[in-house]
């Protein structure tokens, strides 16, 4: 991660002289949340708090409606598809993945009779949306569907500029193309352009929204809880909407944003009040950045349903090191000091620590006690083998961040294939 940094001269901390030390410092801004969160660690904080047995009454209520719309529909595939949507973007989706699965994979079945049969092949909508669901769900099928909505001259269909919804299922689904979809490759541009230039008067108000939203952000490219967040004020504009559902998704946003506040709440104190005093950020790592709540947002994107709490507040930690890893290979460790460093994360041994600076033997005890305590973590769940990939993982990023150290050091600028290597996507870079 590149930063602004200045040089300023500053003694080695461990090297028993006062030699100065030509060191970067990056002028990282403070955090902007302060203690903002620990009021959720308090677990009566919430004004509902009482209310809590009978909002999870509800929703297991809502859920089985849910259920039973899924199963009255199950032969309807249009009524079926429009659904799923419905549920997905709405963020409920994982309460009935298995619901879900078991639908598209017959959908998926009946894939070639539901397009050029039941759809009759020119309904845009409904063909974009039976496309985009089954390719997000894993299924490779063909894009030369949409070969369907061109004329004789191979060019998209003049009178598709009318069809607002099915431009907009159109939009989205070019966003799960692969290498080959040539015809998508080609709607995307063409599409994008025609949305932009609706004409909001011939549209209803939520699909107006719905298009500058996703111009802005696709479907495909974004977060379910902040998809759900846009989407759910849009969902109740429509005209259309089922009230089971709003509610669903009313209360089980708000339920679950209570949980992730607490979470957040409870390790904003863990780590500032504890873990970091202990370890004396402020004074060993003053270059550091304290990113507490962007590390718990960052994981949140991840894993935000109920059951992954522990691997919430675990991954926040991780992510939390590797932030102040980062800086220290990016704008504090000098070359020599970061050639040691790396060496000793590679061998990943207490003993290892002899010879690092102080600031740097602080970060390596840390490190390893985090590990350890989540070693402790997966046993109880009988998932020690885990935490062998989540070492090798860490030393892998150690090697990452110093390759880009010495290139910056030596000024050497890397091709595209040293920084960008085949295989899988580095994504703590």
């Amino acid at each position: 991660m590149s930063v602004p940094v200045s040089g300023f001269p500053s003694s080695s901390p461990n090297d028993g002289t006062s030699r100065a030390v030509e060191r970067q410092q990056a002028d990282f801004h403070p955090s902007i949340w302060g203690d903002y969160f620990l009021v959720y660690a308090s677990p009566t904080s919430s004004v509902e708090f009482k209310y809590l047995g009978r909002v999870e009454e509800q929703i297991e209520g809502l859920k089985g409606e849910v259920r039973k719309m899924m199963t009255d529909v199950a032969d309807k595939p249009s009524q079926m598809l429009r659904l799923i949507d419905q549920i997905q973007r709405l963020g409920i989706f994982y309460h009935f993945e298995h619901e879900i699965d078991e639908q598209l994979e017959q959908i998926h079945k009946s894939y070639s009779r539901l397009v050029y049969g039941l759809f009759k092949g020119d309904d845009l909508h409904m063909i974009a949306l039976i496309f985009r669901l089954l390719r997000q769900q894993g299924y490779n099928i063909s894009s030369e569907v949409f070969n369907n909505f061109k004329d004789g001259e191979g060019k998209f269909r003049k009178s598709l500029v009318d069809d607002a919804r099915g431009l907009l299922s159109l939009y989205e689904a070019c966003h799960l193309r692969c290498h080959g979809d040539a015809i998508l490759e080609e709607a995307l541009p063409i599409v994008m352009t025609h949305l932009e230039l609706i004409d909001e008067r011939k549209v209803s108000a939520s699909l107006a929204k719905q298009v500058k939203r996703a111009l802005k952000q696709p479907l495909h490219m974004g977060l379910p809880r902040l998809e759900a967040r846009y989407y759910i004020p849009l969902y109740r504009e429509e005209p259309t909407h089922d009230e089971v559902l709003l509610a669903l998704a009313e209360l089980d946003f708000n339920l679950l944003q209570e949980q992730h506040q607490k979470e957040l709440g409870k390790i904003t104190r863990l780590i500032n009040f504890k873990w970091w005093k202990d370890t004396d950020v402020v004074r060993k790592f003053p270059f550091a950045r304290d990113r507490i709540v962007e590390t718990f947002f960052w994981i949140w994107g991840t894993y935000f349903e109920p059951e992954f709490a522990v691997a919430r507040e675990i991954l926040t930690k991780v992510a939390s090191l590797l932030s102040i890893l980062d800086d220290i290979y990016d704008a504090y460790g000098t070359l020599e000091e970061l050639i040691i460093f790396t060496e000793a994360i590679q061998k990943w041994d207490v003993d290892a620590m002899d010879g690092l600076p102080e600031y740097m033997q602080a970060f390596y005890k840390v490190l390893l006690d985090l590990y350890d305590a989540v070693g402790n973590e997966v046993a109880r769940e009988e998932r020690s083998y885990r935490l062998v990939y989540a070492k090798q993982a860490m030393k892998k990023q150690a090697t990452v961040y110093f390759d880009e150290a010495k290139w910056f050091h030596t000024n050497y600028t890397p091709t595209l294939e040293e920084y960008m290597p085949p295989g899988p996507i580095n994504l703590w870079l």
